[in-house]
């Protein structure tokens, strides 16, 4: 046994004595249960190491050797709170959740939709007065007994955001949920935990925004559950713009019933190592499904993105468009798998995945795949990876556009596919500043 492989079944043997030996949490016998059957999960999984196939080109070896302490009353804040409201997206008009360190602050949030149109609560206070939903769904959308880290997730987990959306109401302001990383005098982590419920004929706009403030290390390993019930309405936005200390993997599962839609963007601007899983399970007819990616790093900064898109029943859709900006040293990984199971006639499903590559050192691993046992559908694929494109370059430049101003031009053209689908001008603006910011570097 490598010393790699001793040191991470003694960090897995840690966390597992870390459970039993943990502070009482006041959970329901069920809830107990399912915890104490993903710590099993994890501790017959292991940590994924690069053998492992789904994580074949994301090693998460640096990760593991900062041996982050999990437990919540060891990363209590060191920042004072003027300095973390400073971190918030400005003019958003939007129902505001922040965590710190994974823990639910208060004094940041500020919840302004009225009661009648949805309950957002800390998943630590739905697990009391919303039993009934949360008993429904913890635990039984994300599986945790095939990724070690949903295990772990669902194990520990205490703090995140419980969103019920009651039939037939249609919420007018966005909910953004703020996860930060205080990581300024020690090391953090976090295991947030969400579970969203849209009920039948609802609408609702959530986005998760992950920021840090600090040069120490930090960890975030968060699971969020969406159920879309029918006719319902769901657009998820998920914004991700950490340290370069900063290690983020997230499992997001989205289960949808008849003639739901589902929309999803992903922008992956700065982090460590950023782990990305994207599942989404179309399980009645007339369903519909968005699923748009940016990522656009440098440095050594690597990110991996996972979707997968189940088609389970007939006369579904789905439409998905990741792209990516990668420069110095960076390494990027899209695995993007569209399953259409035979029951699911007529599905029409499309992916593709473009990358460009601004320096010879970084790279992209690109792996679309398409499982099809239904005869009659329209399925496609594909992916390219290159660099600017010349002809445009020297186009621009002929027209007195200097060199650097005529590649920001043609990389912000490149991205503006994903950014125009953020329907939040607030956010959308945020991410174009970071991008301009970043070009004119």
């Amino acid at each position: 046994m490598s010393d790699t492989t001793l040191y991470q079944t003694d960090y897995k043997s840690k966390l597992v004595a870390a459970f039993e030996n943990r502070e009482k949490v006041a959970d329901t016998a069920a809830l107990y249960t399912r915890r104490q059957e993903a710590i099993r999960h994890f501790d017959r999984l292991g940590f994924p190491t690069t053998k492992n196939e789904e994580w074949k080109y994301t090693d998460v070896k640096n990760l593991l050797k900062k041996d982050f302490d999990f437990t919540p009353a060891r990363n209590t804040p060191t920042i004072q709170p003027d300095k973390l409201h400073s971190l918030l997206i400005p003019d958003t008009d939007a129902n505001v959740i922040v965590f710190v360190n994974g823990v639910f602050n208060s004094s940041l949030s500020n919840i302004i939709s009225p009661a009648e149109e949805l309950t957002i609560q800390d998943f630590s206070k739905a697990t009391q007065t919303n039993t009934e939903i949360v008993e429904k769904y913890f635990g039984t959308l994300a599986s945790y007994d095939k990724e070690a880290f949903t295990a772990l997730n669902t194990a520990f987990a205490r703090h995140g955001a419980f969103i019920h959306v009651p039939a037939n109401k249609v919420v007018s302001k966005p909910v953004i949920l703020y996860f930060i990383a205080d990581s300024e005098t020690q090391a953090a982590a976090a295991m947030p935990r969400n579970l969203f419920v849209a009920s039948r004929n609802s609408q609702v706009t959530i986005v998760e925004a992950f920021l840090s403030k600090g040069n120490q290390p930090s960890f975030t390993n968060v699971v969020t559950e969406i159920v879309v019930q029918e006719n319902a309405n769901v657009t998820y936005t998920k914004i991700q713009n950490e340290s370069e200390q900063s290690y983020n993997i997230g499992t997001t599962q989205v289960h949808q019933s008849r003639d739901s839609k589902f929309s999803a963007i992903t922008v992956s601007l700065s982090g460590a190592l950023i782990r990305n899983n994207l599942n989404i399970v179309l399980d009645a007819e007339n369903c519909e499904s968005h699923l748009y990616g940016l990522y656009m790093l440098n440095g050594s900064q690597h990110v991996d993105n996972h979707t997968l898109v189940d088609h389970a029943k007939p006369h579904s859709y789905s439409n998905e468009l990741y792209k990516g900006i990668m420069d110095d040293k960076s390494t990027g990984v899209f695995n993007g798998k569209i399953f259409v199971r035979q029951d699911a006639q007529k599905t029409n499903a499309f992916q593709s995945n473009k990358n460009i590559l601004l320096s010879k050192e970084a790279s992209m691993n690109t792996k679309p795949q398409l499982e099809i046992f239904a005869d009659d559908v329209k399925c496609s694929h594909g992916a390219t990876t290159g660099q600017l494109d010349e002809d445009m370059l020297f186009y621009l430049r002929s027209r007195g556009i200097g060199v650097n101003e005529a590649k920001a031009l043609l990389m912000y053209a490149f991205a503006a596919d994903i950014i125009n689908q953020i329907s939040i001008e607030a956010i959308r603006l945020y991410v174009e500043r970071v991008i301009a910011n970043r070009l004119n570097q």
